[in-house]
């Protein structure tokens, strides 16, 4: 029963997930580029595939509906797409990424940044790319832990993305993303294809996304700070179940 799980939860991906990449690929031809319509056909498929992969998405708190900068704590593959289920946003990811078949072409029409962690010519203007579409009205998702991670607490994050939002008055809003199950934590050596087989095989995956309060802070080391703070006692509300 569950290899068969497996095999229709694979094959739906993969269909259905090349039909949206046809259409945003279709529409951007025959009407002209639209991200914010790339963005509604992204957030269709988004919604429809989570609770077919047996994802039951809970969301806690308030959705921001202004431009600001989402910053998350990372358990899995699945983080970005909790996200773009409900904002029109532009997710920061590494740069192999873009490689990956059918995920990678879809994301780069659909809205995304890409970063290449070991350039610091890279970073810099990943982080005026993230300046530019917020001042386009649009949000941007970041990970600033840089990996994944199953520690109760978050990693030490990264300061480029604070700094910026100093800098420029954006509003911060913290995001805490809460699994069930540690199983369903992508950590280690772990490849992309090992752990979605053996997550698809699962009855359902359970995660609530909370949503904090925006922050707004010149200093960008107490932005980070606050934000952080406010993710690690979300996490630590619901901590992590020993298997």
């Amino acid at each position: 029963m569950k290899s068969i799980r497996v095999i229709l939860r694979f094959l739906f991906f993969i269909f259905y997930t090349s039909w949206i990449v046809m259409q945003i690929g279709v529409a951007n031809l025959l009407l002209g580029d639209d991200i914010r319509r790339s963005m509604r056909i992204r957030q269709k498929w988004a919604r429809t595939l989570l609770p077919t992969l047996g994802i039951k998405l809970q969301v806690q708190g308030n959705l921001p509906t202004y431009p600001c900068l989402l910053v998350a704590n990372h358990r899995s593959y699945l983080d970005p797409i909790l996200i773009i289920r409900d904002l029109d946003v532009y997710p920061v990811a590494k740069a192999e990424i873009a490689d990956w078949p059918l995920i990678g072409k879809g994301a780069q029409m659909a809205g995304i940044l890409y970063l290449k962690r070991e350039q610091h010519g890279s970073r810099v203007g990943t982080l005026k790319q993230m300046l530019d579409r917020i001042k386009s009205d649009f949000s941007v998702l970041i990970f600033p832990e840089g990996t994944t991670s199953d520690h109760q607490d978050t990693l030490p994050f990264s300061k480029g993305g604070f700094k910026m939002a100093a800098q420029n008055n954006i509003p911060v809003v913290p995001v805490a993303i809460v699994y069930e199950a540690p199983a369903d934590y992508w950590v280690g050596n772990a490849t992309f294809l090992g752990h979605a087989r053996k997550r698809f095989a699962a009855d359902e995956i359970k995660v609530d996304v909370h949503y904090g309060q925006e922050i707004v802070e010149t200093d960008s080391d107490l932005l980070q700070q606050q934000a952080q703070a406010w993710i690690n006692s979300t996490l630590k509300k619901h901590p992590i179940k020993v298997v």
